[in-house]
Order: structure tokens, then sequence, then C-alpha cells
């Protein structure tokens, strides 16, 4: 237990609380407080989280998590490492942990997070999962995700939609469009709104963002067993698939709709770009959702959201997860402790409606949702059958495979001379030697 700090008042003569009091009772009083949270301060165990959230909306979830442990006398030490999907961040962890400089808690999702589990970094919370009968209240795929080997290495936060589909109300009011169904009506209304002055999608040339866009689109293209074949298991053959061929197709066909000349830009920016009306839709995780909240828009009446076209059906998903990193044993209770609180159902439902994601229990509290949030979760709890890993956040993959895709769909997209055929042909190459290197055994295949 560490010391309070001494404290210099400015308004005491002798510097001591009594003194205060007997000369200002009401300031000595007000002294005497400050003094005792001082020492509160002091005495709270902390813990240091690093992590990539740093939008309006998800600053405000982090405040929801910091909040919540100061109730329970723990203190939350931020690790923000600003970085697009969290590229950096995990950069930032990895460098850490060989400096022997490691945070006690840190943001991993998807397929790294058995990577890590697997190099003995992540601390085994048995006794939690136990306790708290995790088994039962988490929804099965998010169960089945923060286990490695059987021991639960993760504490999950909620479930993010990825192809989903955000329009700006006024504009689609104005115009009396109706949001679409499929890409045949997309491009009607695209084809409107460009004859109006507007622009139909808001769209950043980031690679990352690039191939959230893509992901969805080849989701819509072909199936979710489809989609596995190319990005979980990463046969050759789906590369040289006509579906994959169509997907490109699409993704070069969409281009004529965004305005590029900005190149790279935040998705906080395209976000805003969409409140404010100088577009009119854009396709990107329901983390756009918690921002447009975060400025001011109610959803349903400055925004809408609804599939990305002709993927109603299924739920592109990211889930949102924490590990604990298994450093000493000094401050493992305290980890435990953070671990648990993360999923009760208080905190799933004021973290998730802040985050704009949906929450990862089974039977969640659907009044505190709205209605884009109702829907994500009333669909993606159906279960394996309607739920895709998404590549790009790490939820289909490792990171080496993850890193080689992305790169050639953005080659493709920003090179108007590269051929789709090109570009089959080097996915396919790249799909060829990541099997002979046993890349990605670790993939969330929902099908195997």
């Amino acid at each position: 237990m560490q010391t309070a700090k001494k404290i210099l008042l400015p308004y005491t003569e002798s510097g001591t609380a009594m003194a205060a009091i007997r000369r200002q009772p009401q300031r000595g009083v007000l002294v005497l407080i400050l003094l005792i949270l001082v020492h509160i301060s002091a005495c709270a165990e902390s813990l240091q989280v690093l992590h990539w959230w740093r939008s309006t909306g998800e600053q405000k979830a982090v405040a929801v998590l910091s909040n919540r442990m100061a109730q329970e006398n723990i203190q939350w030490r931020d690790g923000l490492v600003p970085s697009g999907s969290g590229i950096g961040a995990n950069i930032v962890l990895k460098s850490r942990v060989l400096a022997g400089n490691a945070p006690e808690v840190a943001q991993l999702n998807g397929v790294l997070i058995s990577e890590w589990a697997d190099l003995g970094l992540l601390l085994e919370m048995d006794s939690v999962a136990v306790a708290g009968k995790w088994e039962k209240l988490l929804l099965p795929s998010v169960w089945s995700l923060v286990q490695s080997h059987g021991h639960l290495v993760a504490a999950p936060l909620g479930v993010h939609r990825t192809n989903t589909l955000f329009y700006n109300k006024k504009i689609f009011s104005k115009y009396d469009l109706s949001a679409p169904n499929t890409w045949e009506e997309f491009e009607q209304i695209a084809k409107k709104l460009q004859q109006a002055g507007i622009v139909p999608l808001a769209q950043s040339t980031e690679p990352w963002q690039l191939a959230t866009l893509f992901d969805t689109i080849l989701l819509s293209e072909s199936s979710p067993a489809f989609y596995q074949e190319a990005f979980v298991r990463k046969e050759p053959a789906a590369f040289y698939d006509q579906r994959f061929s169509r997907a490109l197709k699409r993704l070069r066909t969409l281009k004529k709709y965004m305005v590029l000349s900005a190149q790279e830009r935040t998705w906080m920016e395209m976000a805003r770009q969409l409140a404010e009306g100088n577009a009119a839709m854009m396709i990107m995780g329901d983390w756009v959702k918690g921002e447009l909240n975060a400025m001011g828009l109610v959803t349903d009446v400055g925004f809408g959201c609804t599939a990305v076209p002709e993927t109603g059906n299924y739920h592109l998903y990211n889930v949102d997860t924490l590990v604990m990193l298994a450093k000493d044993n000094s401050l493992r209770a305290t980890q435990e402790k953070f671990a648990q609180m993360l999923i009760s159902p208080a905190l799933q439902a004021e973290y998730n409606q802040v985050k704009g994601s949906i929450s990862v229990l089974r039977n969640p509290d659907l009044s505190k949702m709205d209605s884009c949030s109702r829907a994500s979760w009333k669909l993606f709890s159906r279960g394996s059958s309607v739920q895709v890993p998404s590549l790009v956040h790490r939820m289909a993959t490792d990171e080496i495979s993850k890193d080689a895709i992305i790169a050639e769909i953005h080659r493709f997209f920003m090179d108007d001379q590269m051929t789709i055929g090109e570009t089959q042909r080097r996915l396919g190459a790249i799909a060829r030697y990541l099997s002979k290197t046993k890349a990605g055994n670790d993939a969330q295949d929902i099908n195997r």
C-alpha cells in the first residue's frame, strides 16, 4: 500500500487539515475530504490498458469502463495508441513485451488471442469463467473465441457488425430514397445523388478501410462458405473463382461513386462527411453508429443503418476483447476482478450502447438497444450459419495472411491499370505460399 502524497494547501498557514478546520470550518472540511480522496486514490490498484480506441464515441466507451473500474477502487491507466484498425497498437504491444514493460491489459482481437496464448503471454482465467458461469452466459461463438486449448484467456466486450450501410436520413428523405437491398438499387440511388451534386459514398483509401469494404462485397457476391474458402482456409482456387472476380469488379464500380481526392482519411472523418451531409452513404462497421451518436445524431432520425446490399442474412463480425498479460502474480486478483466486471449485464448494456456494438451475452436487455443493435443481435444470436468472421478485423486468419491480402486489394483499387485477372493470380500465388507455410491454422472457421 502506498502512502498518500503531501499536498501544499495555499489557503492554510500551518499546512494541516485540523488547523484549517479550527480557523475556517467549511474550508477545513473540504481539505480533509481532499486528503482522504487522495489517500484512497493512492491506495487503489491500477491497471494500464493498451488499446486503440481514439474516436469520440470510442472514448465515451472507454469512460464507461474506467468509471466502472473506479467504483471497484481500480484505476484505469490509459495506454492509447492511435492507429487504424489497431495496426500500430499491436506493434507497440510486441515491442513492450520484448522490452519487459508489458501493460497489465491489452486490446487483442480474433486469431491473435490464440497466437499470444500459445506463447504463454496471457493470463489464464479459468477460475473466473467457472465462478461467473461464462459458458452459460456468453454467446457460443464468443465463448469459443476467448478460449485457447481449453483455457479462458480473454474477456469479451462486444460484437460489431462490419457489413453495415449507413445513410443520411435528411438526404434520403429529400430525394424520396429508400435504403438499398440490392446493388442494382444502390447504383440507381448513387446515380440520382450524383445528378443532384451529392457524393453517394464516403470512403477513405486507407488500406484497412478499403479492405473492409471489399470484405462485405465478397460476401455479397458469394456466400459464407465461399468467403471462408478464400479468407479462412485460403484455398488458391477460391481466388480464381468467378465470384471473386465479380467482387473485384464491384469494388472498381463503386469507385466512381466516391470522392478520392482527399486520399487517406480516418474513418471518423468519413463519418463526419456523412453526418454533415457531404456524403449520403457509408459502408463500415457499426462503431460508426457510436460515433454518429456521439456527434449528436439520433439513430433512425439523423441517420439510418441497414445491411450492405445482398448481405442482409449474414453477420460479418468483429469481436472486441481484452486480454490480461501474464507478468507476475502481484496484480492477478485485480486483473481477474476487471475481467469479471466486463461481462456484467449492466456494464455490457452501457458499454455497447455507447460503442455501437452488441452484447456478448445470450440474454441481454434488448430494451436498451436501438433498432440497429436489436437487428444485429437477433441475427448474430442465430448462430454459426449466419456468422462470418471478418478478414480485416482478425477474425478469419493470421496477421501475415491478412496483411498480404489487404495489400493486394489496395493495390488493385489504387491502380486502374491492374487487371482483375492479374490481381486474382497474385492472390492465388499468395494463398499457395501461405498454405505451404501453414499460416493461419488458428483461423476462426465457424464450420469446422
